[in-house]
């Protein structure tokens, strides 16, 4: 597959970029994808979720009502799950949501992520670029010029730039990242999936298979 490479002004270079077929035109595999982006999820998660039992709950252990001829549920003491205040049962307890993927699996993922793109034809590819200084009001005009400014958007550099980043993070519809730092959730995650010349490269160099 071929596309063409832009500039920032967002005129065609005239040079053309080979998306290879082993990373942008397999025979995508959802079900990889939902175990990717599960794992993902849930390692975001904190785990420090805690609510506390009745050998927790500090309360007297007197008996309140008599076992029977109340009319009402059997209890026993203040820190019951039937009272107000009382402990819960089966409350969460800090855990870690962290389970193994194979390496493999996660790579056809991704593969199959980034086929998905290059189906819907949701990638973009410009020419590297660098920022002097830390400019939103530039990386705007540069959006504008790619006409993906009103898209969720994801630019991939091959390595870190901190301009490019700092002229960004305050775009709620943009993302900065690096080649190394992709993933399935991300490249799904987003409208327009934007490709520096150099980040298509290191892609096809992390992702073969």
């Amino acid at each position: 597959m071929e596309l063409s490479v832009y500039n920032v002004k967002g005129e065609d270079t005239g040079r053309k970029v080979t998306l290879s077929d082993a990373i942008f035109g397999i025979e995508p595999n959802d079900h990889a994808i939902y175990l990717d982006v599960k794992q993902y999820l849930a390692n975001q998660r904190q785990g420090t979720h805690k609510s506390k039992e009745r050998s927790e709950l500090s309360g007297s252990r007197r008996k309140l009502i008599k076992q029977k001829g109340g009319g009402g549920a059997r209890r026993g003491d203040i820190k019951s799950p039937l009272l107000v205040g009382g402990a819960r049962c089966f409350g969460p307890r800090p855990r870690d949501y962290e389970f193994k993927l194979n390496k493999k699996v996660k790579g056809l993922a991704r593969r199959s992520a980034l086929t998905y793109k290059a189906q819907s034809d949701a990638i973009l590819v410009v020419e590297n670029f660098n920022m002097e200084t830390p400019k939103t009001k530039e990386f705007i005009t540069i959006t504008k010029n790619l006409k993906v400014a009103d898209k969720k958007l994801l630019l991939v550099l091959s390595e870190r730039n901190n301009f490019v980043y700092l002229s960004s993070r305050n775009l709620e519809k943009t993302s900065i990242i690096t080649a190394s730092e992709l993933n399935t959730y991300k490249i799904l995650n987003t409208g327009c999936l934007v490709l520096t010349e150099s980040s298509v490269a290191a892609i096809e160099n992390l992702f073969k298979a």
